[in-house]
């Protein structure tokens, strides 16, 4: 007895009244879910936006997309706060393979989980009785067709609003604010549920008691492949699409037992998708404008009013609509100027590839895959430490457009928040700012570029190659030949398959970069060798005018870092070795250099005390050359000492850095072998 006093419409009503349930509309319910996670402002392409912590959860999340993210927030939370979005549709458009399909579904899955909890839950009503009715035949129960909320019944629940109103104000104790605030949602009855419940009040002679006893809440169900509360409409071909999967239709099976043909119960709705997200759900309409023409007509009239129309019969819906286009289609769909009214209706996003490298880590981990990975015989297949690196940035330096203010390498780090020498983020955001002057969409910053989809065809091609199954391990420049035979088999426009090939060569050169670093802290039998010599020339130009510098050139400093004082010895000739390799040649010019060094120094410790300016790929580069370059015992350079191992020495030296490799820094023997040989060889050096 007690199950069944849970499930009537006054112990319902009650719970809403204190709060113990809610009832609000789609948009109000993912707003409040976006809204009460742990918002944090973050500085992206040198503007500050939101970073909402709740798209930052669990094992595969969304990276990056700050911008769309915050234009989608503000999208539903101008909608639940009754603004002109709630009678717009939200539509993602961009190149393939940059993550629309994965925000929506993602999205619909935080929705999910939210409204599991007890609060949250969504409710609906059925009809029970029906056979004492007498025109239902053998239909003894009807459930909602569009899971309408009790509290939409409670407001529907007397012949007037006004009445019901009065009622729940009277019989359940509802405040004057509490319905003000239930009101502002108010929307009719459903015709099949307006019908029914008009029935049932004939029946009873309007007793609300009566009636009240043929009234029974469930839970709506949660189970994703139901297509409840969230949905998806994929595009279909032109043939076997019809408004009849969103729409619903007369139902046959229903006919056989309603014996009144003016009974809008014979139109089955929940044969088509928007029903069953019409009670607060989401609805994910997929590749929207591949869709024919009265399909997306139908949509129109679904976006503008939130109603379901079926010959003239009516059901509200409260739905929140998130639609994806790739760019050609929507283009082509925009060429057509009568189709204006829906892109009217529509609110547009462009979503951008990612363009920072330091994020595109994660992604191209996505792509490589979390799982062990093995040989075609069953082996370990071994990960070059290098391999994200030179995957991530190969990828995204083929989204950054070429620009006259920013070299390609500029434009990659300062859209990573890095530095990029006397560049800064203003030059950036002026490059992005003219660039969205621009009419066509694809011309923008980041819209594009190699997507993921082209970034995981680029890894499968190099796991199922000979050389990597032989070797039993993915070696890191292998990736620019899988990612060159991608660009020419996948990329159909000439100056885009030019771009990405030059970005191509680009991308090797700064792997070059990262690998004479790795050798020279191998040698050094050190993984971080090379950032103790870049922090030393930093503090070493910031100790050489100190008033406390004695003739033995000692300093004394204090490591913001740890707090310790610390002692260096300045060597000037350490100091100009490495301004030489950055080619400054006057002592201006080192003066300027020096200066703009310790200006950085200033401006990132006092925020980060970790900071280490190996983003400085210059400076980064000059130490590499200097320590490398330098005559390491008597062979000439450490490359001749590699090169050429005919003498037991130099074969010693080979010997102890293959095993640092191996035992330090990550690698295995094929890629030690294999980076040492590129090493030695003058491929790709700038």
């Amino acid at each position: 007895m007690a199950e069944e006093i849970k499930k009537t419409l006054h112990n319902h009503l009650l719970a809403l009244k204190n709060d113990e349930r809610v009832f609000e509309n789609a948009f109000q319910g993912v707003s409040r879910m976006i809204l009460d996670s742990e918002i944090e402002k973050v500085v992206v392409n040198g503007k500050t936006t939101y970073d909402f912590k709740i798209f930052r959860s669990g094992k595969k999340h969304i990276i990056g997309m700050y911008d769309e993210i915050n234009s989608f927030v503000s999208y539903v939370k101008d909608a639940a706060e009754g603004g002109s979005s709630k009678e717009m549709a939200y539509v993602l458009v961009g190149e393939p393979g940059n993550g629309k399909t994965f925000f929506v579904e993602y999205v619909s899955r935080l929705y999910r989980e939210f409204l599991t909890n007890d609060r949250n839950r969504k409710y609906s009503f059925r009809f029970v009785g029906l056979d004492k009715i007498g025109s239902y035949g053998k239909i003894t129960s009807i459930e909602s067709q569009t899971y309408e909320d009790p509290a939409v019944l409670g407001m529907n629940l007397l012949e007037s609003v006004d009445e019901s109103r009065g009622y729940l104000e009277r019989k359940v104790g509802f405040s004057e604010a509490q319905l003000q605030e239930m009101y502002e949602n108010y929307r009719p009855l459903g015709a099949c549920s307006g019908y029914i419940w008009q029935e049932i009040r004939e029946k009873c002679n309007g007793r609300i008691v009566d009636m009240l006893k043929h009234i029974e809440i469930f839970p709506v169900p949660l189970t994703e492949s139901l297509g409840t509360i969230t949905g998806k409409y994929p595009a279909k071909d032109k043939i076997t699409s019809s408004a009849v999967d969103l729409l619903g239709e007369e139902s046959i099976q229903r006919l056989l037992h309603i014996t009144d043909t003016n009974n809008p119960y014979r139109f089955d709705l929940r044969r088509g998708a928007l029903a069953r997200v019409a009670g607060g759900g989401i609805h994910f309409s997929d590749e929207m404008f591949k869709n024919k023409k009265d399909l997306v007509q139908v949509y129109l009239g679904v976006i503008q009013n939130r109603t379901i129309e079926i010959d003239g019969f009516k059901w509200p819906i409260d739905t929140l609509i998130v639609a994806t286009s790739n760019n050609s289609e929507f283009n082509r769909f925009l060429a057509e100027k009568e189709e204006a009214p829906i892109v009217d209706r529509c609110r547009i996003s462009y979503i951008s590839h990612n363009t920072n490298y330091l994020l595109q880590k994660e992604l191209t981990q996505y792509a490589i895959g979390s799982e062990s990975k093995t040989t075609l015989t069953r082996e370990k297949l071994h990960q070059d430490p290098n391999l994200n690196y030179a995957a991530s940035v190969a990828a995204v330096l083929t989204r950054l457009p070429h620009s006259e203010k920013l070299t390609p390498i500029e434009t990659m780090k300062l859209a990573a928040g890095e530095v990029a020498g006397e560049k800064s983020i203003k030059a950036l955001a002026e490059v992005i700012d003219t660039l969205s002057q621009d009419t066509d969409i694809t011309n923008r910053f980041g819209q594009k570029g190699l997507g993921q989809r082209n970034l995981g065809r680029a890894v499968q091609l190099m796991v199922e190659s000979s050389e990597t199954n032989e070797g039993e391990c993915m070696f890191a420049y292998d990736v620019f030949k899988t990612i060159e035979r991608v660009i020419l088999d996948y990329v159909n426009d000439n100056n885009d398959r030019a771009k990405y090939l030059e970005d191509l060569k680009t991308a090797r050169g700064l792997y070059r970069e990262r690998i004479m670093t790795e050798m020279f802290n191998a040698y050094m039998d050190e993984p971080q060798a090379i950032r103790k010599d870049v922090m030393s020339y930093v503090n070493m130009i910031i100790g050489i005018d100190a008033e406390q510098l004695g003739p033995d050139k000692m300093w004394k400093y204090k490591d913001p870092q740890t707090g310790e004082l610390r002692a260096l010895k300045v060597d000037e000739r350490f100091i100009k070795s490495i301004e030489s390799r950055l080619q400054l040649k006057t002592d201006e010019q080192r003066e300027t250099f020096r200066t703009s060094i310790r200006k950085i120094y200033g401006q990132k410790i006092s925020l980060d005390p970790n900071y280490d300016f190996m983003d400085n790929l210059e400076l980064v580069k000059a130490v590499t050359d200097v320590r490398l370059k330098s005559d390491i015992a008597g062979a000439g350079s450490l490359i001749g000492a590699l090169a050429n191992r005919t003498n037991e020495e130099n074969q010693k030296l080979y010997d102890r850095m293959i095993d640092i490799m191996l035992n330090k820094l990550g690698y295995c023997r094929t890629c030690a072998q294999k980076t040492i040989e590129y090493f030695c060889t003058q491929e790709d050096e700038s």
